[in-house]
């Protein structure tokens, strides 16, 4: 399997992950996101086909969004002087996996990818975490990678808005 960053010119092939909002954006929104500076895809290829995909972006998490003592936890990361109301993260967009490729450990592989793409990437900007609006149903594949909830708020939505701290993965 081969990672590729899509680009304007990228032949997208046939995919269904069996989710009709993640196959759209594939198809229909992560180019004009590219062109317009809003969000990065990249693509998981099998032998010409697509196995998976997600996309990134920037984002923070800020006090208003947590509530408690998990924005305590966050911020006891941080020396006093370095304690603010916000702090920088890359979003997972969006995370799929084809329906051809479940059951084969692709979705973890590619969380480990996208960790590793991202901890070891020549970025100019900074950031220390990576946050997701996990659908209900992706929650227990986020917390076995790692990520952990950020509030208590959003219990009752369809998404779950859950954070992975950079500094868990090891030099």
């Amino acid at each position: 399997m081969n990672l590729v960053r899509l680009t304007p010119d990228y032949e997208l092939t046939d995919f269904d992950c069996g989710d009709e909002q993640l196959n759209n954006f594939l198809f229909e929104d992560a180019k004009p996101s590219l062109e317009l500076r809003v969000a990065n895809t990249f693509i998981l290829e099998d032998d010409g086909r697509i196995a998976a995909y997600f996309c990134i972006l920037n984002d923070k998490v800020s006090k208003d969004e947590v509530i408690g003592s998990r924005w305590k936890k966050i911020r006891s990361n941080f020396p006093q002087s370095k304690q603010f109301r916000s702090y920088p993260t890359i979003k997972i967009g969006r995370f799929a996996v084809s329906k051809d490729y479940r059951g084969q450990q692709v979705g973890r592989r590619l969380m480990n990818i996208v960790k590793d793409l991202l901890h070891h990437s020549a970025s100019n900007s900074a950031f220390r975490f990576i946050t997701v609006d996990a659908y209900l149903s992706a929650v227990p594949f986020y917390e076995k990678n790692g990520f952990l909830h950020l509030t208590k708020k959003d219990e009752d939505e369809h998404t779950r808005l859950m954070y992975f701290d950079m500094m868990e993965i090891a030099e």
